[in-house]
């Protein structure tokens, strides 16, 4: 098949983290812009599926079908119609744009973008299978069509749900960080599995997870399905068994960690270590009812990365909050050479911990802004490293 494009949705403000992760797999970026990161393969379907199983911090991968300049309806119209859909949809294909969005172009309402897009399709499949009407009663092929600066890309949707449902979240907690973002956020620190790391606000324990999940080598996307499973004449099923082999050939729970999670609410510390099980570390995390308060730790050099309550989110008074967060900068400054990593909308956070962060980060949790806030802590000696 010949050279396409995979376009991978992120976080806004995490563009680099998501290229750099698709790097360090063997990926080659083409472009990273607003939210998106865009990679040229030329081996489409097993990209796809190793992007699916492997990748850590996008929201999904979506396979690009065409990509056209369109300033007006009719240009719109034509562009999608251009596309040999009959080549990539089978005569029952359950096909449809779940979702549109435009961003400083002149096509801006998403529902008549929806409709025209399919109404193309519709058209361009009547010339093939001559025929009126479509069943569409076999495998879903969801689209999702984005127009940025006019130019128009019209993307396969071969995740599904997003990549963030790994599939142990069993339980939802109030206000979850999502598994996407919680990993992106790892990496954005200089963390690794042999040095110590705590949450003293784990809540649903997805950063301790995520981070056990790294340190044993456990694929994101090995418990899941996606939608792009069941496209057998565009993916292959042997791809994906293939795939999961190799991903399970790499899991290694057998590795010492200190991975350290609290929070105040015993049920909610009970969600953490049911998910833990789920997703396969429940040996390498240690969740336990603990007070922000009673937060300390005897050892050096550690990590304490972490997600408190955001007054937009928990409706909590502003003294509450202020309070709150200076409990946590009293414990992090009892720490020994430790490094701390706080995300939050909170806007008096570095005054209430008492310190201006060494850096901070805009990054968007949903739609909320927020501050990824960075503390640096002393880096251990040498000698002190593990091998």
């Amino acid at each position: 098949m010949q050279e396409t494009k995979l376009i991978l949705p992120c976080h806004f403000g995490l563009e680099a983290v998501v290229k750099r992760e698709l790097t360090d797999l063997g990926f080659r970026v083409s472009q990273t812009k607003d939210g998106r990161v865009i990679c040229d393969c030329t081996d489409p379907a097993r990209e796809i599926v190793r992007a699916n199983i492997r990748l850590r911090t996008p929201e999904r991968v979506l396979w690009c079908m065409g990509r056209f300049r369109a300033t007006t309806w009719d240009e719109l119209f034509e562009g999608v119609r251009a596309i040999a859909w009959e080549e990539i949809l089978p005569r029952d294909a359950r096909f449809w744009v779940t979702k549109a969005s435009s961003v400083r172009s002149k096509l801006f309402s998403p529902s008549d973008i929806q409709r025209i897009v399919k109404k193309a399709m519709v058209e361009r499949m009547k010339t093939r299978y001559a025929t009126e009407h479509f069943p569409e009663d076999g495998a879903a092929y969801p689209l999702r069509v984005s127009i940025l600066e006019d130019e128009v890309s019209v993307c396969l949707d071969t995740s599904g749900e997003s990549l963030h449902k790994r599939g142990y979240r069993r339980t939802n907690v109030a206000a979850p960080i999502a598994e996407n973002l919680a990993a992106a956020l790892l990496m954005l620190t200089p963390w690794r599995a042999d040095r110590i790391l705590a949450d003293p606000f784990c809540g649903s324990g997805t950063f301790l997870i995520e981070a056990a999940m790294m340190a044993a080598h456990i694929a994101p996307g090995i418990h899941r399905d996606f939608t792009a499973a069941h496209w057998e004449q565009l993916v292959p099923a042997s791809l994906w068994k293939e795939a999961k082999k190799e991903a399970y050939s790499e899991i290694d729970t057998g590795i010492e960690t200190d991975l350290q999670g609290y929070d105040i609410d015993p049920a909610t510390v009970e969600v953490a270590r049911t998910s833990a099980r789920e997703a396969g570390v429940e040996e390498l995390v240690h969740f336990q009812v603990r007070d922000v308060a009673d937060f300390s730790h005897r050892k050096k050099y550690g990590f304490l990365i972490t997600n408190p309550p955001y007054g937009e989110r928990l409706q909590a008074a502003d003294d509450g909050m202020f309070a709150l967060y200076r409990t946590l900068g009293e414990r992090y400054a009892a720490l020994e050479d430790w490094s701390m990593y706080v995300i939050t909308s909170y806007a008096d956070a570095e005054r209430a911990i008492g310190r201006k962060a060494d850096r901070n980060r805009k990054i968007y949790n949903g739609m909320i802004e927020t501050r990824f806030y960075q503390y640096f802590g002393a880096r251990p000696p040498k000698r002190e490293k593990h091998a």
